[in-house]
């Protein structure tokens, strides 16, 4: 029985997943993972707290650790189980989980999803153009209307929610070529008659609501990047910490964003994590 055999019988799809998304990562950094005892994954794990300082994080990484020990010895390649006994007394905050952010490649590959119905193509790709170049919340999105969209001044305008200040936004060129095509032509149609002032609208006519992008997005991406669920959210998460990697300051970042407090942005900064992650790849932690 392989570990991907055995994850797949004892985990619901997703967490196998991303079980064996750890497990490999785990087996690359730590080749002598096999014969490990106890103090050796203690000293491991030390090291990963310079990584990941997220709790949560931290809990999936030992549980994936767990996991791979338990299939030892459910194989009979080990009669003990060195992480039964590893407990992790860190709270669990809920701060970004960097690892599992999009690059901007990875955003931008959202764009050329095949779609299904063609009377709804464009609303789509300007629907997700809203979450990859603007990073809005899906509330923003949800509420944005005809009017503040802008396409002389290349602009939108999003308002002010109970957890972001309103700002406007410039636009990529492609947005206002989609977006002046889907305002003409595709909007109107979907429509059929009725009346809204909502920007992004449904196949019934209807403005879409919060909970019906955030569907969309679960339901249009899923299985796309394995161990990593694609949501509204962790795209404007990855929007936000790319900002950060290409150089802007905070203050930038926070007015981008719609922050009203600077230590919601501070959160995304990855300064850290980039500055250990070569020297963690590359160096055996237990050596």
């Amino acid at each position: 029985m392989t570990i991907t055999q055995y994850l797949q019988q004892h985990y619901r799809s997703g967490t196998a997943s991303s079980y064996l998304r750890t497990i490999k990562e785990f087996l690359s950094s730590y080749p002598e993972a096999a014969r490990a005892k106890y103090p050796d994954l203690l000293s491991y794990i030390g090291v990963l707290r310079l990584r990941y300082r997220n709790a949560h994080t931290l809990n999936r990484i030992v549980a994936s650790i767990k996991a791979y020990y338990d299939y030892l010895c459910h194989t009979g390649q080990r009669q003990d189980h060195p992480a039964r006994n590893i407990r992790l007394r860190d709270r669990r905050g809920r701060d970004v989980q960097l690892q599992d952010l999009f690059s901007g490649k990875e955003l931008a590959a959202l764009l050329d999803r095949p779609e299904r119905y063609q009377e709804l193509a464009l609303r789509n790709k300007v629907l997700i153009s809203l979450l990859i170049y603007q990073g809005l919340t899906v509330a923003e999105l949800s509420a944005l209307s005809v009017n503040n969209v802008s396409l002389g001044e290349g602009s939108v305008y999003v308002g002010q929610t109970a957890v972001t200040n309103s700002r406007k936004l410039p636009l990529k060129p492609d947005q206002i070529t989609w977006l002046e095509t889907y305002l003409s032509q595709t909007r109107p149609g979907l429509l059929k008659g009725q009346e809204s002032e909502l920007l992004l609208v449904g196949q019934r006519g209807k403005g879409m609501q919060g909970v019906d992008i955030s569907k969309h997005i679960k339901r249009a991406y899923k299985g796309l990047y394995p161990g990593r669920e694609v949501t509204a959210l962790r795209i404007r998460q990855s929007v936000i910490a790319n900002l950060f990697l290409q150089g802007h300051d905070i203050g930038v970042v926070q007015r981008f964003a719609g922050h009203k407090y600077p230590s919601s942005t501070e959160k995304y900064r990855q300064d850290d994590v980039y500055r250990l992650q070569s020297a963690i790849e590359h160096y055996h932690p237990l050596k």
